[in-house]
């Protein structure tokens, strides 16, 4: 094999849908705005006790222009156009036109915890009600996670390679990773890369609040009468994520991509480190996040004190909050108190294997308007006494090195550090 051409890295544009919005720009205004998109499901029908979820506003797959009713008919796993459309958002965003040369130069990795479960629920229901003949011939095409990747290349005309990673609610930061080491290797000159996952389905509401994951709100709660207040990471009164909707496909490109083509970095992929857990299969492990975070620090040829601020992956659960600053404070020690700590899911919600694409998209773009974007629905926890979460309201601060942390169901841990340009 050839050498590795050990090439720099740039995040060049990107696309979002979220519960805040359906476009990046919507999001990012509701997301400054301090705004939260929770609302009680209107997807689909579940007990009133666990039925805040964040869905995305507005989402009608029609009206994007790319798929008749014949083809949503056919296409029923909802991350499919979903994934078209903010891949289509992120070239339009990064400039990147796709022609015979950038064709074959163009990767797409996007990944997904769930893939298409809601095609696999709808079959099932025309088997049992309908009978065999009802089953889609789309079925198998709609519940491949690289299907997506695979569709939007026939919509948009890359030809270069496409494969979906699966790192549970890490699958983000992993497609970022892979296309950023692609990149540099020589591989290909430009990567979509991020996740999509369109969870509100009933079996999957209930599996999570059946195991503790996410919040169920009974009458007494704050969330109760206003749904806004359900995602409260690291709030003393947090009791689990709040499941959501949403996609995003982040651009990247190699220096030498950027200049030829006449392109706008928005940002460097510095730093990558990952590691496993074995250790519980959702119970996090302190030792092993810590060594991917120092892992990243070092790949940067960083030293702890160069971060400027964390993207947490703030879960809103008791434990992965918990495990998620004990790790911090055994990188940065007394100094974490001076380094500001923002978790996106206070705003946006838990949309698994998207939530490291989305929140990497936001702090891209604060780092570039100089904004840290708040942790609202913060109430004080005595254990994070002295931490800086940015509470309720963004802040005009900027940071040119950022962390992003991502962990996942099956101990999967990637973080990233991004620098501004």
């Amino acid at each position: 094999m050839k050498a590795p051409q050990n090439r720099k890295v740039f995040v060049i544009g990107y696309g979002a849908a979220t519960p805040l919005g359906r476009t990046f720009p919507l999001t990012w205004e509701g997301a400054v705005a301090g705004k939260a998109g929770y609302r009680y499901a209107t997807r689909c029908h579940v007990n009133k006790n666990c039925a805040i979820v964040g869905e995305i506003p507005d989402w009608d797959p029609l009206t994007l222009g790319i798929a008749d009713e014949k083809e949503i008919y056919n296409w029923n796993a909802a991350f499919v156009l979903l994934t078209i459309a903010v891949c289509r958002e992120a070239m339009e965003d990064g400039g990147l036109i796709i022609d015979s040369q950038t064709a074959p130069r163009t990767a797409c990795i996007i990944g997904s915890s769930l893939s298409g479960l809601d095609a696999f629920r709808i079959a099932g229901e025309n088997l049992r009600e309908k009978g065999p003949l009802r089953v889609s011939p789309y079925l198998l095409p709609n519940v491949c996670a690289n299907l997506p990747a695979g569709k939007a290349g026939m919509e948009l005309g890359f030809t270069g390679p496409i494969f979906s990673p699966q790192g549970a609610c890490a699958t983000g930061n992993y497609a970022m990773a892979i296309g950023a080491r692609m990149i540099r290797d020589g591989d290909c000159d430009f990567a979509l890369t991020g996740g999509v996952d369109m969870p509100i389905i009933p079996e999957i509401l209930y599996g999570f609040a059946n195991m503790n994951a996410t919040i169920k709100i009974y009458p007494h709660d704050r969330a109760h009468d206003n749904p806004s207040q359900a995602s409260r990471p690291f709030s003393i009164d947090r009791k689990g994520f709040v499941a959501a909707e949403g996609g995003s496909v982040l651009i990247l490109a190699a220096e030498e991509a950027v200049r030829a083509h006449g392109l706008q970095p928005k940002a460097e992929i510095v730093g990558i480190g990952w590691s496993s857990d074995a250790h519980h299969f959702t119970r996090p492990n302190k030792d092993t996040i810590v060594r991917a975070i120092r892992e990243a620090i070092d790949d940067a040829g960083l030293q702890p004190e160069d971060i400027g601020a964390v993207n947490a992956h703030g879960t809103s659960t008791a434990a992965g909050d918990t495990a998620e600053i004990d790790s911090l404070r055994a990188i940065f020690g007394s100094n974490l108190g001076q380094t500001p700590v923002t978790a996106n899911k206070s705003q946006i919600g838990h949309s698994l294997g998207a939530a490291g694409a989305i929140e990497n998209a936001l702090l891209i773009e604060g780092m570039q308007q100089g904004i840290l974007l708040p942790t609202i629905n913060y109430i004080q926890d005595p254990q994070f006494a002295g931490l800086d979460f940015v509470p309720d309201e963004m802040r005009r601060e900027r940071h040119d090195t950022v962390l992003s942390n991502s962990f996942g169901f099956g101990g999967t841990n990637c973080c990233l550090i991004f620098r501004g340009v």
